[in-house]
């Protein structure tokens, strides 16, 4: 693991988690998630500290759920699907992440790549998840609150570029973001979702089509 999460700072219930966890991992093993450092950060980082107390009680189910401001935290199987899909890249040190969103998906990649970038249009979730992950001791995630929707070119290029919300047609403009080996791994489409992953290599570029998905859209400004 690139960092050790500071757990106990959730409180009582961030400590008590870790066999609702176990059960999470083991479950995501019968969906197909086999790559041993993906489910040990799924294991390791406490869903239910990126939600509101409320809905604390569906943090392991395989669900999405409301975390505000018309955002979601994505389902535990799609956060492990596309991470397993970044670690088949042929380099873990430079990650980029559009969609901070709670914080979720950003902490599970920065125990596992040694740099995370992740962009996030909407003021207020990048204030709380900056303190969030600050409090939990993910001091390898550079946050910015930014227009993800072109990338992040100031920190390019990049092993891996994840997009957590669903942009209407191919993202062209992060391509070049990428490092050759480099993967990018993004929803596309508008009511008709689907998860695909485009790898860069020297001759150019191979997309391959995954599976269908339903992401909130991806959108460009910020607010």
């Amino acid at each position: 693991m690139a960092i050790r999460l500071n757990i106990a700072a959730l409180g009582g219930a961030g400590m008590t988690s870790a066999r609702t966890r176990a059960r999470l991992v083991e479950r995501l093993k019968t969906q197909g998630i086999s790559h041993a450092g993906v489910l040990a950060a799924m294991a390791e980082v406490p869903r239910h500290g990126f939600m509101d107390e409320a809905l604390a009680h569906k943090a392991y189910d395989d669900v999405s759920l409301p975390i505000g401001f018309g955002q979601t935290i994505s389902q535990p199987y799609i956060v492990a699907r596309m991470t397993e899909l970044a670690m088949g890249a042929a380099r873990h040190d430079k990650v980029l992440e559009i969609g901070t969103g709670c914080g979720y998906q950003t902490t599970v990649l920065a125990l596992l790549f040694k740099t995370v970038y992740s962009v996030e249009r909407i003021g207020g979730l990048y204030k709380a998840t900056r303190d969030r992950l600050s409090v939990l001791g993910v001091h390898n995630a550079r946050l910015r609150h930014a227009d993800g929707s072109k990338g992040l070119a100031e920190a390019a290029p990049y092993d891996v570029i994840i997009i957590t919300a669903a942009a209407p047609i191919l993202p062209e403009d992060m391509l070049p973001q990428l490092q050759v080996g480099g993967r990018l791994i993004f929803p596309v489409g508008e009511t008709d979702q689907e998860l695909r992953q485009i790898e860069r290599t020297a001759e150019g570029f191979i997309e391959t089509r995954l599976e269908k998905v339903n992401f909130v859209p991806l959108l460009p400004g910020v607010v």
